[in-house]
């Protein structure tokens, strides 16, 4: 097997694979990837499948069993069906673990594995397999090597020199404190590929990191990967691992998805071209970083990348959504709603809330929302509609946003109330509204709707409402 070769040779070895032989591996389509009817979204088995998540965590592999299992259980119980996966070990909850052995003198080995850790890692993997709950991975995050805010994951990491036994500070060029915020990108952690400063000492251990993490993850079909969280490093770095991700699938005939998440809030910023603008190694884009916009600025955000992809569509995943009444940014349980709403009918593959320190996590709001947008696909497959904000007037900003196809059907979404005039002159025949109260993720009341034209539109009350416009039967 593989992963019986010694790390330095397989790390070579899988280097060698071609990109076209990388490109080329694609077996049956059993496993997630674009849909090949409208790749803006994912399939799966062949099937259409929009993603919708929330969690508790980021590293939800690094929880006990039984609370993992609980988590899970009440994510799909709500239609919940996408987790984030941070490959962290920052050790700050009590019970995390690294992936590296630690010897009696408390010192790490980098050649040997601390077993438990791809235990907890592997059980993650078949647990949400068995719930048919995609995973997406997050291979490196910035924050668990730094020293920022007071913390002292840097202090105890096993890749400090001072905390292993496999190399000095002088062979692998690093210092003993990092203070800085990691979005200075002053680690020399993110450095280290050939064609950064080729730092072999400390790449031969992150090669053999992220081939075990592939032992782990390559017999599954359900996990997408991401290169970092919210990096502002040199694209160089991002494009390594990706190549070298892909390769190592390709060795196996497989073929993996994969994406860089960039740390601009702004989605016209240069630095999000760089997986934009290269569709031959990103399969998919992931804009999580749009939700720390608000309001009218946070849709027009993401419709300007839809309309820069247009020509050759992806998948675009938000795997952050932040907002949650007391969070450290500021914004509103409102917010994350609204945000995860705009997602959605804007054109979103994948949308989750994120943990509850900047989200709702998995609270009663998040699966509210859940059961809610599961109500509206059931009546209109949001695959099968586009924004079509143009349909809309006599619409303040933020009032209301609609997704529609020719004729209809039309989802509508009011983060609070109000009145605008919907444009249903395409539409032909009879219509029925369906009303879903977002609070509470269940049906509202139903209106019949005769004849096209314009309508005036408004909700059953404040708060959150959706409403699914379908031919009447």
């Amino acid at each position: 097997m593989l992963r019986c070769l010694p790390p330095a040779i397989l790390g070579l070895w899988v280097a060698t694979v071609s990109p076209a032989a990388a490109a080329a591996a694609d077996p049956a389509p059993a496993g997630l990837r674009p849909w090949a009817e409208n790749p803006w979204y994912w399939s799966y088995r062949g099937e259409p499948v929009l993603l919708l998540g929330g969690s508790d965590d980021d590293n939800l592999f690094q929880w006990p069993e039984k609370e993992l299992i609980a988590q899970l259980d009440r994510l799909a119980a709500a239609g919940g069906n996408v987790i984030r996966n941070t490959m962290s070990d920052r050790k700050d909850k009590g019970f995390e673990v690294y992936p590296f052995r630690q010897r009696e003198d408390g010192k790490y080995d980098l050649d040997q594995w601390n077993e438990e850790y791809w235990t907890r890692f592997a059980r993650m993997l078949r647990e949400t397999a068995k719930r048919r709950v995609f995973v997406q991975i997050e291979v490196w995050d910035r924050f668990d090597y730094t020293d920022t805010g007071g913390s002292d994951r840097w202090q105890i990491h096993p890749y400090n020199p001072k905390n292993n036994v496999n190399y000095t500070f002088d062979q692998s060029g690093f210092a003993d404190r990092y203070p800085d915020h990691p979005g200075a990108n002053k680690q020399p952690f993110f450095f280290t590929t050939p064609k950064q400063r080729n730092n072999r000492v400390v790449l031969a251990y992150q090669r053999r990191f992220v081939n075990r993490m592939l032992d782990e993850t390559l017999p599954f079909d359900h996990v997408l990967y991401c290169m970092d969280n919210e990096t502002s490093g040199e694209e160089a770095w991002g494009r390594y691992w990706a190549r070298f991700i892909k390769r190592r699938a390709a060795a196996q005939n497989k073929r993996v998805r994969v994406t860089e998440m960039w740390d601009d809030w702004d989605l016209t910023a240069q630095r999000h071209k760089r997986t934009f603008d290269h569709p031959e190694l990103y399969d998919f884009v992931d804009v999580s970083q749009n939700n720390q916009n608000r309001g009218q600025k946070h849709w027009d955000n993401f419709i300007h990348v839809r309309d820069y992809l247009s020509k050759k569509p992806r998948p675009m995943n938000t795997t952050k959504t932040y907002g949650a009444d007391g969070n450290k940014f500021g914004h509103t349980d409102q917010d994350g709603i609204e945000r995860f709403w705009r997602h959605l009918l804007a054109g979103a593959a994948s949308v989750r809330f994120h943990r509850p320190d900047s989200g709702l996590g998995l609270n009663d709001k998040a699966v509210a929302a859940i059961r809610a947008a599961r109500k509206l696909e059931s009546k209109i497959p949001l695959w099968s509609v586009r924004p079509a904000n143009g349909l809309l007037s006599e619409r303040e900003a933020n009032e209301a946003y609609v997704a529609a196809a020719p004729g209809g059907p039309y989802a509508v979404y009011f983060p609070d109330g109000g009145e605008v005039r919907l444009d249903l002159s395409g539409a032909e025949g009879p219509r029925v509204i369906h009303w879903i109260d977002i609070a509470s993720g269940e049906w509202g009341p139903t209106q019949p709707l005769d004849g096209p034209g314009a309508i005036r539109l408004a909700p059953p009350g404040k708060g959150n409402w959706a409403a699914a416009i379908t031919r009447r039967p």
